[in-house]
């Protein structure tokens, strides 16, 4: 719908008032914010959801794969799989998970213990990357690697002694015990996800297999991928490799279906309920204009009367509420995006000066709010903004336009 210069300058003259005449003027600033901010905590809270669910999802598939192998009811014993014949496979690794109690020299713990073979822990990017040890090879011997939480819970330290036990147990003079080893603490990892670091360990498959009585077996068989995305053609693959209907072969999406179906619908209710702001602010337009539309009746009524015809006042007063509607939009975009690239120093600086404790890591998993900000999310955000706007200002300007000029400048 085009403007001419007339129908804009008339447009920016009525924008003026608007400043300074009362409640129109408060109104009108309502608006306006009402706009900005509903954008601004639209791309706020929904890059954050993006970023907590890639950052999860990173990091879940960090420790555990991105394929898994078990054998219903049993452990599994034909566990070698030639990884050249797979080209989408970076490495396999079979290993041992298993629940137990750890015990120090005065404080126990329930742990989850990963037993894997040493050779693939340099595999592990997020433990490997970020562990602190003096060992080349940390998990040879007796040897295992706690997350710095739990350690520092358990006031362990690199060369601490602390003794595992099983479900597995023995026959002893005293009757049945449960089966347990002793490990020499060779490093700490921090992953940044609260789960793992409060709760995970690392020990060589022998040692898992010496402590669960699964002598040359594993528990399952975790296939971590180069390309994530060809993951259905490379299950297809292992599909014929272990025909066997006792093998269940699953994906990192079946396995944490129920989590991240949870996350999509936490997503999409909040888009709708801030929506909701954009609405509200869109309310506050028609208001606005409807005051503005009994302001200037006698104006109105002049205008007609030289010659503008009714299109022309309602294009003048669908563009007054555009701008209201576009300006807000844009400030609010701008101001989404610059809190969301800042969020986390925001989040340090509350937190430091404040004393405050937001974003606990043991509520949220993660030590730190993850944002991503995706451009086409922007997009939608900023055409539904928009669209809302004008949407808003239609009824208002199509009133403005059929008002009837005789009785107005009769009783004028």
């Amino acid at each position: 719908m085009p403007f001419n210069y007339f129908e804009r300058f008339l447009a920016f003259k009525y924008l003026k008032p608007l400043r300074s005449d009362g409640l129109l003027s408060i109104i009108s600033w309502f608006s306006f914010i009402g706009i900005a901010i509903g954008v601004a905590t639209l791309i706020i809270v929904m890059s954050v959801m993006n970023g907590f669910k890639l950052e999860l999802q990173d990091r879940i598939i960090g420790f555990n794969g991105h394929l898994y192998i078990n054998k219903l009811g049993e452990n599994i014993d034909n566990f070698a799989i030639n990884e050249n014949e797979f080209a989408n496979i970076k490495f396999v690794d079979p290993n041992i998970t298993f629940q137990s109690l750890m015990i120090s020299s005065n404080k126990n713990n329930g742990v989850l213990v990963k037993s894997i073979d040493p050779k693939n822990l340099k595999n592990y990017d997020l433990i490997y990357k970020n562990l602190n040890t003096n060992m080349l090879d940390p998990l040879s011997g007796n040897s295992i690697i706690l997350g710095d939480m739990l350690a520092l819970k358990l006031g362990l330290t690199i060369g601490s002694k602390i003794k595992l036990y099983s479900t597995q147990t023995i026959m002893t003079p005293f009757g049945s015990l449960p089966k347990s080893k002793e490990f020499e603490i060779s490093g700490t990892f921090h992953s940044g996800m609260s789960e793992y670091d409060n709760n995970f360990t690392l020990i060589s498959l022998e040692n898992g297999q010496n402590l669960t009585s699964s002598l040359d077996q594993v528990s399952i068989i975790e296939i971590h991928l180069k390309n994530p995305n060809k993951i259905d053609d490379t299950k297809l693959l292992l599909t014929k490799y272990y025909p066997d209907k006792e093998y269940l072969i699953r994906d990192w999406k079946e396995v944490n279906s129920t989590f991240f179906e949870a996350l999509k619908v936490e997503r999409t209710v909040m888009f709708i309920i801030l929506s909701l702001i954009i609405l509200i602010a869109a309310f506050n337009v028609i208001t606005s204009l409807f005051i503005l539309v009994k302001n200037k009746t006698k104006e109105i009524a002049i205008l007609r009367t030289i010659g503008l015809s009714r299109h022309g006042i309602m294009r003048v007063f669908l563009l007054i509420g555009s701008i209201v509607g576009i300006s807000g939009t844009i400030i609010g975009t701008t101001l989404g995006y610059v809190i969301t690239i800042n969020l986390e120093n925001i989040r340090s600086l509350l937190n430091n000066q404040f004393g405050l404790n937001l974003f606990p890591s043991q509520l949220y998993y993660i030590d730190q709010i993850p944002t991503n900000i995706q451009s086409t999310q922007i997009i939608y955000i900023i055409i539904f903004s928009i669209s809302v706007s004008i949407l808003a200002t239609i009824y208002p300007s199509y009133t403005a336009s059929r008002l009837e000029i005789k009785g107005i400048l009769k009783n004028a």
